[in-house]
């Protein structure tokens, strides 16, 4: 028996009303994560100071607007979101976050948690920031990772660790190739630094590149390395050229580092070669016919006079 419209509509109310109340319908949706604050206008980062040794405390807020509870990963990472472990990334402030958990029942720093918020509601997250004795000053950046209901966000971190700062940078491993310069940059510092580099190329006829000092688009914290490369079209195809590479930095940090190259065009060099090659063949063969053509006659000759003389 067909349903009357009415009743048609009443079913699809019915509907909505179940899956708007089944648990996790609308789980990840639209949740975020900001650093604490009991301002309007809030932060766009995290801001710490400390000396080293020392322990700092703030919290993050992870917002759930949505109409069903969401589970959020929290996590300290490092400035381009990977885990904080061991060597250079163990200078990133990402290593020293630290969420409170429990392990053989006693309460102590985890590098991750995991929350859940319900709907609508948000949850107030704290974390420490444990800065190492030997950690040198300067400053320091991280971030926390946080993933859930598919979607995954952050929240920066600066923290600058007391004593004296110094702004100093190298240029390393320099490397000309066609269509390109690769080079090392590596933060001697303890400041962050927004690197500027210049290039400079002779040639042996003169300059052949000269490109003022422009901004990098990273961000240098301090003790790391990172591999950049510089585009170069139009490199010579015949040329031996010297390149000099300025990088330059708030606070007085300079480095310079330069790099010969020779630009031979192999396959042109190759096929004169073998042109040249068939050339003197081809006039040593000839060499070779004169040489017995004109003998052949002479060698008579001489002999006959041998002969006569005998006689």
């Amino acid at each position: 028996m067909p349903y009357a419209p009415s009743a048609v509509r009443v079913l699809c109310l019915a509907g909505l009303l179940l899956a708007a109340a089944a648990p996790g319908a609308v789980a990840g949706d639209g949740w975020s994560v900001v650093p604490s604050t009991s301002t309007p206008q809030g932060r766009p980062y995290v801001y710490a100071e400390g000396e080293p040794g020392t322990v700092l405390q703030d919290a993050v807020s992870v917002r759930n607007p949505g109409g069903g509870p969401v589970t959020v990963r929290l996590r300290g990472a490092t400035t381009d979101g990977t885990d904080s472990a061991g060597g250079e990334r163990a200078r990133d402030a990402g290593a020293w976050i630290g969420f409170a958990g429990t392990r053989g029942g006693r309460r102590v720093p985890v590098g991750a948690v995991s929350v859940r918020v319900p709907a609508h509601t948000r949850a107030e997250v704290p974390f420490t920031l444990s800065v190492p004795a030997d950690a040198a000053p300067g400053d320091r950046t991280g971030t926390i990772r946080a993933t859930g209901g598919g979607r995954s966000s952050a929240v920066r971190i600066r923290l600058r660790v007391g004593g004296p700062a110094l702004s100093a940078l190298t240029v390393e491993h320099v490397a000309v190739r066609p269509g390109r310069i690769s080079y090392e940059l590596v933060n001697r510092g303890t400041t962050v630094l927004t690197p500027r580099l210049a290039v400079h190329a002779d040639g042996l006829l003169g300059a052949l590149l000269d490109r003022p000092p422009r901004t990098l688009p990273v961000e240098l914290p301090p003790g790391r390395r990172i591999t950049l490369s510089e585009p170069w079209t139009g490199t010579p195809a015949l040329d031996a050229v010297e390149v000099r590479l300025t990088v330059t930095a708030r606070g007085g940090a300079r480095g310079t580092a330069s790099a010969s190259a020779r630009f031979v065009p192999w396959r042109a060099v190759g096929a004169v070669a073998g042109a040249l090659a068939v050339v003197a063949a081809l006039v040593a063969v000839r060499r070779r016919r004169t040489r017995t053509a004109d003998g052949a006659p002479q060698g008579a000759r001489r002999e006959a006079e041998l002969t006569g003389a005998v006689t």
